[in-house]
C-alpha cells in the first residue's frame, strides 16, 4: 500500500473518531437537558400545587367565616369573593354617610365578625389550633387587610377628615380598633414570619367594586364598604430559588 493510501486511511479514521466523539457529547448534553427539564417541571408542579392549595384553603376559610357571621347576627349579610379572597361588609351597616365612627349597629356587626374570626382563624394561623377545625390544611394566612372604600362623591371635610381618602382610612382603622377592643385574641394570631396578620388600609374612591360604575345611589352604596382581604402564605421566590439550587 502506498504512503498516500495509508495517510488517507488514517485521516478517515480520525474523522470518524471525531464525529463519534461529537455524537457522544451531543447525546450527553441532551440527557442533561432532559434531566434539567424534568427537574424544573417538578418544581413548577410543586409551586402550582402550593398556589392551588392556598386558593382552596382561602375559599374554605371565607365560606366558614360567612356562615359563622350570619349565624351570629341574623340581620347581617356579608359577601365573599373566593377568587380575590375578599369578605365585604356594606358601609351602610357600619357607618352613617360621611361618618367614620361606627354606629351602634356597626359595632354589633363588627362584634359578630370578630367572634367568627376568633373561632375560624386559629385553624389557619400560627400557633395552629389542632382541634375543632373542620378543614385541615398546611396553608396559613399571611395577612388580612382591613380596607376602607368610599363612593366617588366629593367629601368636603369636617376639620378632622379632609377627603374620601381620609374617610376610608379612618373607617378601616376604627373597624380594626373595634375588633381589638373585643379582646378575642386576634392580635396574637401570627403568620409564618411570626408577624401579626391584621393590618389597615384606606383607598377612598380609587377602588370601586369591579364592574360597578357608581352612578346611581344604589351603585354608590355598593362602593361604600369595608373589605377584609385575605392573603395566604405561599412559597416565596427565595424559597423556590433554594429548591432549584438544592439548598433547603
Amino acid at each position: 500500500m502506498s504512503a498516500r493510501g495509508v495517510r488517507r486511511s488514517r485521516a478517515e479514521e480520525e474523522d470518524e473518531s471525531y464525529f463519534i466523539s461529537m455524537a457522544d457529547m451531543m447525546v450527553g448534553l441532551l440527557f442533561v437537558f432532559i434531566i434539567l427539564l424534568l427537574y424544573f417541571a417538578l418544581q413548577f408542579q410543586q409551586k402550582s400545587k402550593a398556589l392551588s392549595d392556598a386558593g382552596e384553603a382561602r375559599a374554605q376559610l371565607l365560606s366558614e367565616l360567612k356562615k359563622e357571621i350570619e349565624q351570629s347576627d341574623k340581620t347581617l349579610t356579608v359577601m365573599i369573593d373566593p377568587v380575590t379572597g375578599v369578605l365585604t361588609l356594606p358601609a351602610a351597616v357600619l357607618f352613617a354617610k360621611g361618618d367614620d365612627r361606627l354606629s351602634s349597629g356597626g359595632r354589633t356587626a363588627v362584634s359578630a365578625v370578630g367572634r367568627a374570626m376568633a373561632k375560624v382563624l386559629p385553624c389557619y394561623t400560627l400557633p395552629r389550633r389542632t382541634t375543632g377545625c373542620s378543614y385541615k390544611t398546611e396553608r396559613s394566612i399571611d395577612a388580612i387587610f382591613i380596607e376602607g372604600h368610599t363612593d366617588s362623591d366629593p367629601f368636603t371635610g369636617n376639620g378632622r377628615i379632609g377627603d374620601n381618602l381620609d374617610l376610608s382610612a379612618f373607617r378601616a382603622a376604627n373597624t380594626f380598633r373595634q375588633l381589638r377592643e373585643l379582646e378575642l385574641g386576634l392580635e396574637s394570631l401570627k403568620n409564618s414570619a411570626q408577624q401579626p396578620i391584621l393590618s389597615v388600609s384606606g383607598y377612598g374612591e380609587a377602588r370601586p367594586v369591579p364592574g360597578n360604575p357608581g352612578v346611581t345611589e344604589e351603585d354608590k352604596s355598593r362602593n361604600r364598604r369595608i373589605d377584609l382581604r385575605f392573603l395566604m402564605d405561599t412559597p416565596k421566590s427565595e424559597a423556590l430559588a433554594g429548591l432549584l439550587t438544592g439548598q433547603q
